[in-house]
């Protein structure tokens, strides 16, 4: 049978397979002349990995043929370019890394590749995961499938624009501030950032290591709840990887949330946010207290602080991080003559782009003596703070409801000579890395015809509760059947 892919879930296509109705190879050629229709408009892809991909829907099928297989056998995925993939090249969007082909795989690919899942290639990002629109790409920018005049969001922009345009079943992300939900809210996906430490970051090309985490984009809750149970567990090469069991979070997915206790934490409902942004999360704040649940106002006072906190945190790790990248041991190197320090130097200057040379030199300078107290340690102490005041909240509410993003999609190059407006982006997304807490995306509807998000806040390890929410939420509604007319 022909497949429709723009619209077609790894549920679904799980089914189909199983049943026979079709097979992992027609899905992945399928997919691939989606591809070929689209890429051109939405520059959702660094690397397109097709031969590879019909190799491994042979695997898959053969592997059908033996009877019950997992669920994401055979289903075509993306993955963003900062995860190391064994023998396929890896290159963060960036210049420094254009020719490196890792000689193994991130322990999320290899749990993906275990199910026989199915990769047709790797997904655009800002460099090195430091953006809000995938406009930081040394490539390509990525652009909205709703609106190719727009942004896509970022850092995940080529994962969520693949998602929604078709060119890939579901994919995975990373968000260190918001890199996973905000690109979800701003095409139309579902997007989910784990509690930190749930999914294993060994092998994920690290930004900040202790804000980083690996999610899922979908085209809906199901295949968000099937994807993260394929990904989530303890793995013994990530020694920030939480040791705890790991549930079938399908399971919870019964649209049922009668008594659920939901906050409204004015602090995200501020000036400055889009009309029409507020009015949608406001309509599915009443849906949410439709189906049952109670909605209460809630406080977080240290919300505002949220942004310094990340733009202190986020850029010290970084430019630790990115100490590593001297031109001697792999990576671009320059071809200037000198010393070793001035060889070092060019590489640096010519390897990275202006916003990782803007994010290192933050960091560098929050970390230099006679600064560090000032600036690094009083950002880790307020960041206690922001964690215990989630702790508290979530002692009276078990979900917290925010916008995603304050705004629709913006146009591209709008916002690109103004950093402070760029960073403004993620500020209802990045407390969340910055407690560790869960966090998820969900369509909500529509604002000058392009999509809105829904943000749902869990505490530590609530990944069925906020699952749960989004599921009774999205099944109550028909906004993630919307899809963008490429």
């Amino acid at each position: 049978m022909s497949v429709d892919v723009t619209k077609l879930t790894a549920h679904d296509a799980s089914r189909l397979l199983a049943s026979g109705d079709t097979s992992a190879l027609e899905l992945t050629q399928a997919t691939i002349e989606r591809i070929s229709t689209v890429e051109h408009l939405t520059g959702a892809f660094v690397t397109i990995t097709d031969d590879l991909a019909l190799e491994q829907a042979g695997q898959a099928d053969a592997r059908l043929g033996l009877g019950p297989s997992p669920t994401l056998t055979g289903i075509p995925m993306q993955l963003k370019d900062n995860m190391v993939t064994k023998d396929i090249l890896t290159t963060c969007s960036s210049k420094m890394l254009k020719d490196f082909v890792p000689p193994y795989n991130s322990t999320v690919a290899a749990k993906l590749f275990d199910q026989n899942a199915v990769l047709v290639g790797k997904g655009n990002l800002d460099e090195f995961a430091m953006g809000s629109s995938t406009e930081n790409s040394a490539f390509h920018p990525s652009h909205n499938p709703w609106d190719i005049s727009r942004v896509p969001g970022g850092s995940s922009g080529g994962p969520a624009a693949a998602v929604a345009s078709g060119e890939a079943v579901y994919a995975l992300g990373s968000d260190t501030g918001g890199s996973i939900r905000q690109p979800a809210a701003l095409c139309g996906v579902v997007g989910l950032k784990p509690t930190y430490g749930l999914v294993s970051r060994y092998g994920l090309i690290a930004f900040a290591s202790s804000l980083d985490q690996i999610g899922p984009l979908t085209k809906d809750v199901t295949d968000c709840a099937l994807v993260l149970s394929a990904i989530a567990g303890h793995d013994p090469k990530d020694s920030t990887s939480i040791d705890t069991e790991v549930p079938d979070y399908t399971d919870v997915l019964t649209g049922d949330i009668k008594g659920l206790r939901v906050g409204v934490p004015k602090e995200y409902f501020v000036e400055g946010i889009d009309p029409g942004v507020r009015e949608v999360v406001n309509k599915a704040i009443d849906v949410l207290s439709g189906l049952g649940a109670t909605v209460d106002e809630t406080s977080l006072p240290h919300t505002p602080h949220a942004m310094a906190v990340y733009y202190i945190v986020a850029p010290s790790e970084a430019s630790a991080n990115l100490a590593r990248y001297d031109g001697v041991k792999y990576g671009y190197s320059t071809e200037a003559q000198g010393t070793m320090w001035e060889a070092l130097e060019h590489t640096r200057q010519e390897g990275f782009g202006p916003e990782v040379k803007r994010r290192i030199m933050l960091g560098t300078y929050a970390l230099s003596a006679g600064y560090y107290d000032a600036y690094y340690k009083k950002a880790q102490q307020v960041r206690t703070l922001i964690r215990q005041e989630f702790n508290d909240v979530f002692k009276k509410f078990d979900v917290l409801v925010s916008p995603t993003s304050p705004s629709v999609a913006f146009k591209m190059g709008e916002k690109t000579h103004d950093p402070y407006m760029m960073y403004l982006n993620d500020i209802f997304t990045q407390p969340a890395n910055i407690a560790g807490i869960p966090a998820i995306s969900v369509p909500a509807g529509l604002s000058e015809g392009l999509p809105v998000g829904l943000q749902l806040m869990a505490n530590h390890l609530k990944e069925e509760t906020l699952l749960q929410t989004a599921y009774a939420y999205e099944q109550a509604t028909d906004w993630h059947t919307l899809h963008p007319d490429l």
